[in-house]
């Protein structure tokens, strides 16, 4: 039985699934297949947050390949919440903010 992170969607299973039985896969390969009805963009995200916690390793670009503990994972021989947790900070550029950087006091206009 696969033990998922509190973090973990079904998509993030089924891409791992997905990748192994391929050997490869990118996330517009994965927006085209039937099984996969989710936007390009939102494969994308959950590839880089399997990436993150080691399940995928990037090959080239946004082309995924499943690592050992990814498919130990698919085994249920890994506990998901045991690996890094893929917060949005840690896992998307664009959620960083330069060291030392303050937004002030924050006010709202009602």
């Amino acid at each position: 039985m696969r033990k998922s992170a509190d973090w973990m969607i079904q998509l993030d299973e089924r891409i791992l699934e997905y990748v192994e039985s391929q050997g490869w896969a990118m996330p517009s390969m994965l927006a085209r297949e039937r099984q996969f009805p989710e936007y390009e963009g939102v494969i994308s995200d959950r590839c880089k947050r399997l990436h993150y916690c080691g399940f995928l390793d990037p090959i080239h670009g946004e082309m995924y390949d499943i690592t050992a503990e990814g498919r130990l994972y698919l085994q249920g021989e890994i506990d998901a919440a045991h690996q890094p947790y893929a917060k949005a900070s840690a896992v998307f550029e664009r959620w960083d903010f330069p060291p030392g950087w303050d937004p002030g006091p924050i006010r709202f206009k009602l």
